[in-house]
């Protein structure tokens, strides 16, 4: 079995990992804990804001107790990232953890574009079945979506990230409650159809194996 720590932004984030991906991941053969940001380090109770120097920190001290390292954390809001796209930071992540872990273990940032909340887009019938929302915000998150090519491209304005949205026709939405419950209801398999970016993370994790 594969030890895989994933260092994650919250508790919807953490929720998220220990009740969708975990089990998925363990069927085949990858055991996936979930550490909220900054614990790693001793942080206290951990998560909270996103920046570079902190995310890498804390994936290389889960490198001296894992097998493989990734991260689950959303682009909106990280602080530090500059004038980087997602996948450059990524790519900065990776190069800064690898120059200090000397291959170790097996490391995989992940930067979620542009928001967790991206993800519940994949089937936003989910928000009727979790939060009873009526078919006229059912058509309204649906038209939302028919804007953009895939649920992950739904910008990070400050008014027009995916959870704003939300919020603006969900009041009722808590992330930390809602959000992994809706992604239960929507299923990892609608999700990874519907996120190519996100898909590409799943299958890595899938295809891990122990480094030499």
């Amino acid at each position: 079995m594969i030890r895989l720590a994933i260092s994650v932004e919250g508790q919807t984030e953490e929720e998220f990992v220990k009740s969708v991906l975990a089990g998925h991941l363990r069927t085949v053969r990858v055991e996936a804990t979930p550490i909220l940001l900054g614990r790693a380090r001793g942080g206290g109770s951990g998560g909270g804001s996103v920046n570079v120097e902190g995310l890498i920190s804390d994936m290389v001290h889960l490198c001296r107790s894992f097998d493989a390292v990734t991260s689950l954390v959303d682009f909106y809001g990280f602080r530090g990232k500059g004038k980087r796209t997602v996948d450059e930071l990524e790519e900065h992540l990776d190069q800064e953890i690898q120059q200090r872990v000397s291959g170790r273990s097996t490391v995989i940032p992940y930067v979620q574009k542009y928001e967790f909340e991206g993800l519940l887009f994949s089937d936003v019938t989910a928000f009727g079945t979790v939060l009873d929302a009526p078919a006229r915000t059912i058509s309204e998150l649906k038209n939302i979506y028919s804007l953009f090519c895939t649920p992950e491209d739904i910008n990070d304005n400050l008014s027009t990230a995916p959870s704003k949205r939300i919020k603006q026709i969900v009041p009722g939405y808590q992330k930390a409650v809602n959000g992994p419950h809706v992604t239960r209801e929507i299923g990892l398999e609608k999700i990874r159809a519907e996120c190519p970016r996100f898909n590409n993370w799943v299958t890595r994790l899938e295809s891990l194996r122990c480094p030499s």
